[in-house]
């Protein structure tokens, strides 16, 4: 008899990250995906009731709330579903000692570095949203779990969200003109990418528990972003009105939430710990189009 595999919990399971972690992982886990509204992450008394009786081997957490300009006016609800909520979750996971997976953000970081940030810099987020995440990131730590991974990434896009590439897209068929920041620095990350990193982490015999960072190799500005994803679109053969990319300064665009300037974060201590390098940016921008 072969041996049952290992129950994955998969919470915010309708996200674009979790569609693919799920596609990924159903060859080695009996996953079980759960979202809103039938799973709310914000009712401790839910996810204890969940977790037990599940008793997963493995938690992966993908939910958030992700509007971060939404955070801005909604602060309490970002602390409830990105801070005190994770904090359940790690309390869950302890209680049956599954090991938790959370993705947290490059939005805890001030942005005002110029080399990349490591795991060992001190957070000094600038946003609603940040602020939030960084709460949830100690709200796990403060469970006492032990078994846990927390995955920092940047700039996310894939199938199945909303996300920049595909806001670029739309609005490439809609304008003549782009006009897109050009000042602020980082890194995209592809959900295929991400997710492969998540289960690579899982994965280790050595239980190399902590704090992770991950996005896609190499760094752009958002509006370097945009014009390789109209490069990309014009490749596929779209029908496009835009003719010029301006690139134009923050200040300029004004958003209720301060983005950080540079955010590129150094991949060293996950390409350590795993032995997978991750993707170029541009190569992850191409592989997402394949399959767009």
């Amino acid at each position: 008899m072969t041996a049952p595999s290992p129950k994955l919990l998969l919470v915010g399971g309708n996200g674009m990250l979790a569609q693919k972690i799920a596609a990924l992982a159903k060859a080695d886990y009996a996953i079980t995906a759960v979202d809103l509204p039938e799973f709310d992450l914000t009712d401790r008394e839910q996810v204890l009731s969940l977790v037990t009786e599940l008793k997963p081997e493995v938690v992966i957490n993908c939910a958030a709330y992700t509007n971060v300009d939404g955070c801005e006016s909604e602060a309490a609800l970002a602390e409830r579903v990105n801070g005190t909520a994770v904090g359940y979750l790690a309390e869950a996971a302890k209680q049956v000692d599954a090991t938790l997976a959370h993705i947290s953000t490059d939005y805890v970081f001030d942005g005002a570095k110029e080399t990349p940030y490591s795991e060992e810099d001190a957070p000094n987020p600038q946003s609603a949203y940040g602020r939030s995440k960084l709460l949830g990131e100690q709200a796990l730590m403060a469970s006492g779990i032990e078994k846990f991974f927390i995955l920092r990434t940047s700039w996310l896009y894939g199938p199945g969200g909303n996300n920049f590439v595909e806001t670029i897209a739309r609005l490439a068929k809609e304008r003549a003109e782009l006009r897109i920041v050009a000042d602020q620095v980082g890194s995209p990350t592809y959900t295929g990418d991400l997710a492969q990193a998540v289960l690579n982490l899982l994965a280790l015999k050595d239980a190399a528990y902590g704090l992770y960072h991950f996005s896609n190799q190499g760094q752009c500005s958002w509006c370097e972003f945009a014009v390789a994803i109209v490069e990309q679109l014009k490749k596929a053969g779209e029908t496009l009105a835009v003719e010029k990319i301006t690139p134009i300064a923050t200040h300029e665009y004004p958003l209720p939430a301060p983005r950080p300037a540079f955010s590129l974060m150094s991949k060293q201590k996950y390409v350590a710990a795993t032995g997978a390098k991750p993707p170029q940016w541009q190569e992850s921008l191409r592989q997402y189009f394949s399959e767009r």
